[in-house]
């Protein structure tokens, strides 16, 4: 019992100084489209870490004080800079990874921490973006995605021009906006495909490196589904026809789909790697026969 005492302090340390942090996150960030995938994030690390309790129980106990105190300190030091600003939330909520970091090595040792390392590397998908990255990303998809959508409807015959992230067709011009750049959809997808990843696919190296790659098109792909859905609507039910219910409808339909295509191209890359498993064994005996 003596000895849970020091991690259960600890924990109830860390806890009450990052109650602050979370409660910035619930009526800010979280709030949002582009970052309301962070309570599910928190809950996912936790349930990994809930599946990696076997392993927990076998590890060894080896506290590690130097490397813990370092990581702990500047896990701590991080916080409170970031605290002392306004608008540093980003920061604030990074610096969690540290911290628990410092904790694991300080109460448990190298061993768990080896265990814990990707349960806690996924808390950075929880952590809120900068503006000006997601800003310097969303422009050029934003024009990336208006010119394409434009030259496939004039490819078809459609009356459309393009200026800049404006799209005119017919006698309605229509403004590309953030939401449909597709960066809310690529921080989403890139969580559930690291996450996939490591729970379904840890042992296929190359087919969970091939996954993640896809994600960037995937998502752009979607995207470019979503905004050619729109522009058509407009053309053919007016502007007013975008607004409200129709238009968020689109989004979570552009996610879902984004999500499709991303399982849709992990089962067709096992199926390839099932083709070719069958393959050479079957041209196996052939080459023994010629051998003999």
């Amino acid at each position: 019992m003596a000895a849970l005492l020091w991690p259960a302090l600890l924990a109830g340390a860390i806890i009450a100084a990052y109650v602050p942090t979370f409660l910035g996150l619930i009526d800010g960030p979280w709030q949002t489209e582009q970052e309301g995938h962070g309570p599910l994030i928190i809950v996912a690390s936790l349930w990994l870490v809930w599946q990696s309790r076997e392993k927990l129980r076998s590890a060894s106990v080896s506290s590690a004080p130097v490397a813990g105190w370092t990581a702990l300190l500047f896990g701590l030091v991080l916080m409170f800079l970031a605290r002392i600003q306004q608008g540093l939330l980003t920061f604030e909520m990074a610096s969690i990874i540290p911290v628990i970091v410092g904790c694991i090595l300080l109460t448990a040792g190298w061993p768990t921490l080896r265990i814990l390392a990707f349960p806690i590397g996924f808390i950075f998908f929880a952590v809120p973006m900068p503006d000006w990255i997601i800003d310097a990303a969303t422009v050029p998809l934003k024009v990336f995605i208006s010119d394409t959508v434009t030259r496939v409807l004039y490819s078809a015959g459609f009356p459309v021009a393009q200026n800049g992230v404006m799209i005119m067709i017919g006698s309605y011009q229509l403004l590309v906006k953030d939401a449909c750049s597709g960066m809310n959809s690529i921080f989403a997808l890139s969580a559930i495909g690291v996450f996939y990843a490591y729970a379904f696919r840890r042992q296929e190296k190359i087919r969970s490196l091939l996954l993640l790659l896809a994600i960037v098109p995937i998502t752009i792909l979607a995207n470019f589904v979503r905004v050619f859905t729109l522009v058509l609507m407009a053309y053919y039910g007016g502007p007013d026809l975008l607004e409200g219910v129709v238009h968020d409808l689109t989004g979570i339909g552009l996610f879902v789909i984004a999500v499709i295509l991303l399982f849709f191209f992990d089962a067709m890359m096992g199926l390839c790697s099932s083709l070719i498993t069958r393959l050479r064994r079957r041209s196996g005996p052939e080459i023994k026969a010629q051998a003999t």
